[in-house]
């Protein structure tokens, strides 16, 4: 069981470069990842900060495995746009920065690619992020085949996020849906956030 302290929305730190998001922390940070919505019957998941406040959430009010998913910040505001696009053999998401405007228009974010796990302990998904043609970035989600932590890193191996199942404070694991996600300093926490959403959409958890 979560407990929840008094809800907060996060304020976000500008980073150097705005142009991408504000959601940056010169700072490593920690997160609780809950795979469950909060809304009752609905499929999603639920982001605390430290304080134990919510800062992200996705509430699907479809079954398991929907094709499309928002994901918000506290007040609702949608940030991306997370769709799965049908392949014969491996599986592409497709996430869209949202505009103020309208949650389905937005500019392609970034690009998922699910690489064949057969006959490997470890499988990997490719991630290239398009927030600045001038700069794109490409990230490799790694994990261990039937578990669901993972661990997000650049081309060289450089560590960026990081999901373990979460401890309480006595050592006791709690539930297979509880992660802790640990993420790097100047890494843009809603773009990882938004790849954990689509790494728990590929084990049907969303």
């Amino acid at each position: 069981m979560i407990e929840m302290a008094k809800v907060h929305s996060l304020v976000p730190i500008a980073p150097a470069d705005a142009s991408c998001s504000p959601y940056t922390a010169p700072k490593g940070e920690a997160f609780t990842v809950w795979m469950k919505s909060l809304v009752m019957q609905g499929n999603g998941c639920t982001v605390f900060n430290q304080k134990g406040e919510i800062v992200y959430r996705i509430d699907n009010y479809e079954k398991k495995g929907s094709r499309k998913v928002f994901l918000m910040d506290l007040r609702g505001k949608v940030l991306f746009t997370i769709i799965q696009r049908k392949l014969r053999v491996f599986g592409r998401w497709e996430g869209y920065k949202c505009s103020e405007s309208d949650a389905n228009d937005g500019k392609l974010w970034f690009c998922v690619k699910k690489g064949c796990p057969m006959f490997k302990r470890r499988s990997s998904c490719q991630v290239s992020v398009h927030c600045d043609k001038a700069q794109a970035r490409c990230f490799n989600i790694e994990s261990t085949a039937g578990k669901l932590e993972f661990s997000i890193v650049n081309r060289t191996g450089g560590l960026i996020a990081e999901g373990k199942r979460k401890q309480s404070s006595s050592g006791v694991y709690l539930g297979e849906d509880v992660l802790t996600l640990a993420v790097e300093p100047e890494v843009d926490h809603s773009l990882v956030v938004a790849l954990v959403a689509v790494f728990g959409s590929m084990h049907r958890r969303m």
